[in-house]
């Protein structure tokens, strides 16, 4: 069990957690090829922080965070990966997630920010 994260400030939230739960928000956040571990963590999500708030922005969002979380799969942590994104036109995008791990079906959320 690792630190829990909370994805909305960053910050510790000082309870346990599973792994799948950091690997999914670190995936999410880190900008793609910036990790010196492994260039091809993250996810291309930074990019739409200078995006208009259309339709559109909430495709790519689903695209990249698919591609981000490919990486649970091919690692065998996840059988299956769903992202759906809901838009409100307030300047913020919310991803739902859900992963199908061996261990069960866990359901995440990630707010990414649009003009």
């Amino acid at each position: 069990m690792d630190a829990g994260i909370d994805p909305t400030t960053g910050d510790l939230t000082g309870q346990r957690i599973s792994t799948l739960a950091n690997a999914v928000y670190l995936r999410l956040i880190t900008p793609l090829g910036s990790y010196w571990a492994d260039p091809l963590l993250g996810s291309r999500l930074h990019e739409l922080r200078r995006e208009k708030d259309k339709a559109r922005v909430g495709t790519l969002a689903v695209q990249y965070a698919q591609q981000a979380l490919q990486g649970l799969i091919d690692d065998g942590r996840a059988t299956s990966v769903d992202v759906s994104a809901e838009q409100k036109h307030d300047g913020w995008l919310r991803l739902l997630i859900e992963v199908e791990a061996p261990t069960g079906r866990q359901t995440f959320e990630q707010s990414v920010r649009v003009i």
